[in-house]
């Protein structure tokens, strides 16, 4: 197999961008090498258009950016890195790129479902804004900690407002210093409120010793009256600044108590009156040595685009959990971190990467490499990962042209979004409440798929409608299923799937009716769900 990534500096990209990259590669390829593996081709552009498409905006690409992509084969591996350069550009540069990230790390702050007197609005606009100035990771980290004030006017106060419950309940800032740790620093320390943990680095003190941090933090809520019911309603809730003197006292298992101050990475602070504990923990946490903040974005970003990360589950990482490629996260975190913690950079080299070009098709010499099934991730090949409930409206919308029926503001377009979302999380969260943020193939989820209103519409042949348009302008059978395969699987029908389509359409009541048929099993099939 030819290598999918030229030389450094063969016409593709330049300078720092090139040397990461190449180091990427050549730190995959020796554990590709020490484990006997051969990666798999380099996938077509089609496949490669339509993966990079859904992970860098969140939707499928459109029927005629396929078609310009493809037009074309290219003749060289240079050419074709070169062209995959200029889209991912291109898609950077994407309004769509703002908007998915904000969903990403929305979904990731507060969750699906937003808690009670938090703004999603607000925590949308806060990653908006952050996303669409290319703002520095350790700035946005260091706003969500030390954030105060209204839940709109700054919407940064949501992360923690989130994790703090209403007033009048006891808050001793536990989902707080968890939440932190786990989404923020890649380590999950709950288990240490209560006991040492047997594997992990972090004891109980530790955790404690974080927690005091977020001692200086409390939530006000506010109410208004409703002289429609005469009742009060929720109005709004805000972060404010509290002071805290001295030391958490927390009980050991043996029924001692004991007492914790601020520390972290241990650096201690001041723990008298006065001293903006937030503060002085986001200031440890984004100019630690460690860089325990870039390893744990990078790990997060690692397996946003691989579907595994460098540890399994991304947010747990330590001695007892130690990561597959620990030469090639150290290397990243630091590059990250050198690059002043430039998001857009970070990404532009894991989709550059050789790995990143692979097909998800295996061979007799690297199906092992199967993290679905416990093992070390080696990413010889594409691993397949489900949409997100927001990929898969969103490519559903693009898939369909539902997105030029109309023009709408940001929020409004938002707005039904979630209406259509929350349907599909609250129907969807599984035995132990947890959110459902994929596709999972239940039979609820199937039914919405098969019956509902945005699959309806879609495949509706109503004037201004996709299936309209192709049926209007494509007077050739061939070409019009050709166009329906595009849209729906970022690909054309393959030789023995042509002949099948057509005897669907010709089995059909009309030809029409044969039409829809086919562009509802599109849709509804399992390669449309999955990234590949």
């Amino acid at each position: 197999m030819a290598s999918a990534v030229p030389a450094q500096g063969q016409g593709v990209f330049r300078g720092p961008d090139a040397e990461v990259v190449g180091k990427i590669n050549e730190y995959i390829r020796q554990s590709w090498s020490d484990n006997e593996v051969k990666p798999s081709a380099v996938a077509s552009d089609e496949e490669w258009l339509r993966r990079v498409t859904l992970d860098l905006v969140g939707h499928v690409p459109s029927v005629e950016d396929i078609e310009v992509f493809t037009k074309e084969p290219p003749k060289t591996d240079a050419e074709r890195l070169g062209r995959r350069a200029a889209i991912v550009e291109r898609l950077l540069a994407d309004p769509a790129y703002v908007r998915h990230w904000t969903t990403v790390w929305t979904n990731l702050a507060i969750g699906q479902q937003t808690p009670d007197r938090t703004s999603r609005l607000g925590m949308q606009r806060f990653f908006r804004e952050a996303f669409a100035k290319d703002r520095p990771w350790n700035e946005v980290v260091y706003d969500l900690l030390t954030a105060k004030g209204h839940f709109e006017e700054n919407g940064a106060v949501n992360f923690l407002l989130a994790q703090i419950p209403e007033e009048g309940r006891r808050d001793d800032k536990v989902l707080a210093t968890a939440k932190s740790t786990r989404l923020l620093l890649g380590v999950q320390v709950q288990c240490t409120q209560c006991h040492n943990h047997p594997f992990n680095d972090w004891k109980q003190e530790q955790f404690w010793s974080f927690n005091s941090f977020f001692q200086t933090v409390a939530r006000k809520d506010y109410d208004k009256y409703n002289p429609q019911t005469g009742r009060m309603d929720d109005d709004y809730s805000e972060l404010v600044s509290t002071d805290a003197d001295g030391p958490v006292f927390f009980e050991k298992r043996s029924g001692l108590m004991q007492v914790a101050y601020p520390e972290y990475n241990g650096e201690k602070i001041e723990a008298s009156a006065g001293t903006d504990r937030r503060e002085a923990l986001a200031k440890l946490v984004t100019q630690s040595d460690d860089r325990q903040l870039a390893k744990a974005f990078v790990n997060r970003t690692w397996g946003h685009f691989f579907g595994f990360g460098f540890t399994r589950p991304v947010d747990d990482m330590g001695p007892h959990n130690p990561p597959s490629h620990p030469e090639l996260l150290d290397f990243l975190a630091g590059k990250f971190a050198e690059n002043g913690y430039d998001v857009k950079k970070l990404m532009r080299w894991v989709v550059l990467s050789e790995p990143y070009q692979l097909t998800s098709e295996t061979t007799a010499d690297n199906s092992f490499d199967d993290p679905a099934a416990g093992e070390t991730p080696l990413f010889s090949h594409m691993y397949l990962k489900r949409m997100t409930a927001e990929q898969l409206y969103d490519s559903l919308i693009i898939a369909t042209e539902a997105h030029k029926s109309g023009r709408s503001s940001w929020d409004e377009a938002e707005k039904q979004r979630q209406e259509w979302l929350q349907q599909f999380v609250i129907a969807f969260g599984n035995d132990e409440g947890e959110e459902a943020t994929t596709f999972n193939g239940t039979i609820p989820q199937a039914l919405m798929m098969m019956n509902g209103e945005l699959v309806s519409k879609a495949t509706s042949a109503e004037s201004g409608s996709f299936l309209n348009t192709v049926l209007t302008k494509e007077k050739n059978p061939s070409n019009a299923i050709r166009r329906l395969y595009l849209a729906a699987l970022g690909r054309g029908p393959a030789r023995r799937e042509l002949p099948a389509a057509q005897k669907l359409i010709s089995a059909s009541g009309t030809p029409l009716a044969g039409y829809q048929d086919l562009f509802w099993a599109l849709l509804n099939s399992n390669e449309f769900i999955f990234i590949r």
